[in-house]
């Protein structure tokens, strides 16, 4: 009965709309009411995908990445040689996906038999065109042919509305989306004739199922939005018959659903860092086209969430090389790699919506040089304020900053549906380096273990009451029982030191009270518990390193942690897990104490300021 009444109180929380919308979805796919083949054919106009470019160099060096060596999940390296990639094929094992020649409304979104559907989407992306447009128009040839070579085997082997390639509308309107910012890379506005087919049958996969992907209420609509928006304008200049109403649909969605997930402090539905880049580059992209094409400009409302939602991400860059906490889920996506920095570097996507949205300049032009290969100057004079602490209540983050150290206390705030048990985590960065770090994700499909484990309370920094999760998982990225705050705050103490206060109390009357205090080579956290039936554990997950046992704790390399409080035994290391890049994991040491009644616990973590 139990489990039946938290069901009810997630399908209530999620909105009947939206249960509306999925379950017209799946009805029809039961029906099989989606097309599974283009209506003009499969045949596309001879001739090239891309011309050679109309504009000059730029002269500001493209990257190198998918030259001799392709990236996974913008981490994994593999090798490339003269022909395009196997796109049906499992990269990590070299297997073939089945049944790539089922309509795509007949394969299951989890078919055991694939494995991760994602490792079959991540090459089809498109990702690798931005470098090697990049190089096309710095005068290499090669590229240009490369470029097109690739499509157009990509367009030979995944025949539209077949296979898992078209599986997903979202994954669509990335290669709509990835292939605009070619043609702005090279200088063109117009679709060649074979490039505009190829972009009718992307529209008409995307098209059907907007309201399937409004019902997510997460990235799946401003992606499937923006690229209806950049497609149908796109088309419209070749006159096709339904681009003019596309593009209108697609401004109209992105419009509404900017307003619906991005909350005015710059939150968004998704929490998690990687998603709210992918996100806020959804909106650069789209922001670039319409520019572009000189479209009439997007709400001041839409610009306003954009600004504050690249606020937010600047708030949370907390290392100098645009590091910062692994909030959240990470599926390694990337929208937008156009410099060789590394995947976990966040600058570059915040200094171009930054410019794009803000006409500021945050970190200064070796960063913003996005910006500049779209052919738009970086701002001068305008600089973006240094974020200093923070409240972030509609999401459920506080930032603290001191003197090279920074702290994030993670509380619960869900008005959309959370991935993750990360209540009241902590990450605390010292000179750019994670002391306390996330758990991270791992993978979506390797097994319920490492779902759990990863996307569960034992990932996080947190207390865990009574050996259960705080939001009980109903599936795979569905929690019930969503929590909320019942206090959150941040303020300077009487010795002027910054502070973070929440709290929250569980269906089971569990209640849980963190307050962080910042102070120059010092972070004391204090947890208050109560209303628990056995214990609590109280876990932080550390960085890796030779930790050796001190009174109470542990030290290593000028760092001491110390836990004070009534436990059952004293506190000890035990082995976990991390995972920073998708689909690969550590182990990292995890100090863990327990607790067998309710009462206060106190952290102390000191260094050398």
């Amino acid at each position: 009965m139990s489990r039946l009444a938290t069901r009810f109180r997630t399908l209530r929380a999620l909105g009947l709309g939206n249960i509306l919308r999925v379950l017209s979805y799946r009805a029809k796919l039961r029906l099989g009411r989606y097309p599974a083949e283009p209506a003009s054919g499969t045949l596309l106009p001879t001739g090239p995908m891309f011309l050679p470019p109309a504009l000059p160099p730029t002269g500001l060096g493209a990257p190198q990445d998918w030259t001799n060596e392709g990236l996974l999940f913008s981490h994994h390296p593999f090798p490339l040689g003269n022909s395009p990639p196997a796109w049906l094929v499992n990269p990590f094992t070299g297997e073939d996906f089945p049944d790539c020649g089922r309509p795509w409304f007949r394969i299951g979104d989890f078919d055991p038999r694939f494995g991760d559907i994602k490792l079959a989407w991540e090459l089809s992306r498109f990702s690798w065109a931005l470098p090697m447009a990049q190089r096309a128009r710095e005068g290499s040839g090669d590229d240009l042919d490369r470029l097109n070579r690739w499509i157009d085997n990509w367009t030979f082997e995944n025949p539209p509305y077949r296979g898992p390639n078209w599986k997903c509308a979202q994954e669509a309107g990335i290669r709509v989306m990835h292939l605009a910012m070619v043609s702005l890379l090279l200088g063109h506005r117009e679709a060649t004739p074979r490039l505009a087919g190829w972009l009718d049958w992307h529209l008409q996969r995307i098209a059907p199922t907007m309201a399937y992907a409004r019902a997510q209420d997460n990235n799946h609509g401003t992606s499937e939005a923006a690229a209806l928006f950049i497609g149908g304008a796109w088309l419209a200049r070749s006159g096709h018959p339904h681009a003019e109403g596309w593009a209108r649909r697609g401004r109209a969605a992105l419009e509404e659903r900017c307003l619906a997930l991005i909350a005015p402090d710059g939150s968004f539905s998704q929490h998690s860092l990687t998603y709210h880049r992918m996100m806020l580059d959804t909106l650069s992209m789209a922001e670039l086209w319409r520019r572009a094409l000189d479209l009439p400009p997007f709400s001041a409302s839409l610009t306003d969430r954009a600004t504050h939602a690249a606020g937010w991400l600047h708030a949370m860059i907390f290392s100098p090389d645009g590091d910062g906490p692994n909030l959240g889920a990470n599926d390694g996506a990337q929208l937008l790699p156009m410099s060789d920095t590394p995947y976990r570097d966040f600058r570059p996507s915040c200094a171009l919506a930054l410019t794009l949205f803000a006409d500021a300049d945050a970190f200064g032009d070796d960063v913003a040089r996005h910006a500049r290969w779209f052919g738009i100057d970086t701002p001068s004079g305008k600089v973006a304020a240094e974020p200093a602490h923070r409240l972030f209540d509609a999401g459920g983050y506080a930032v603290l900053r001191q003197q090279g150290a920074v702290a994030l206390l993670r509380y619960p705030r869900f008005r959309y549906r959370p991935s993750q048990d990360d209540v009241m985590h902590v990450d605390l960065w010292i000179d750019g380096e994670a002391i306390l770090r996330d758990g991270g994700t791992y993978s979506y499909n390797d097994g319920d273990a490492w779902i759990d484990y990863f996307s569960g309370i034992a990932g996080h920094n947190s207390i865990e009451f009574d050996g259960r999760e705080p939001m009980p998982r109903l599936g795979r990225f569905l929690l019930g029982d969503w929590l909320d705050a019942s206090e959150s705050e941040t303020g300077i103490d009487a010795a002027g030191r910054p502070v973070a206060r929440a709290a929250y109390c569980d269906r089971h009357g569990a209640l849980h009270r963190r307050t962080i205090t910042l102070a120059p080579g010092e972070a004391v956290v204090v947890d208050e518990v109560s209303g628990l039936s056995n214990d609590a554990t109280i876990r932080w997950r550390l960085r890796p390193g030779e930790w050796h046992p001190i009174a109470g704790g542990v030290a290593a390399g000028g760092l001491s942690i110390t836990i004070e409080g009534d436990f059952r035994d004293a506190p000890r290391i035990v082995a976990g897990h991390e995972s920073l890049f998708y689909r690969e994991k550590r182990d990292v040491p995890v100090l863990v104490a327990t607790a067998a009644d309710a009462g206060t616990i106190l952290t102390r973590l000191r260094w050398a300021a």
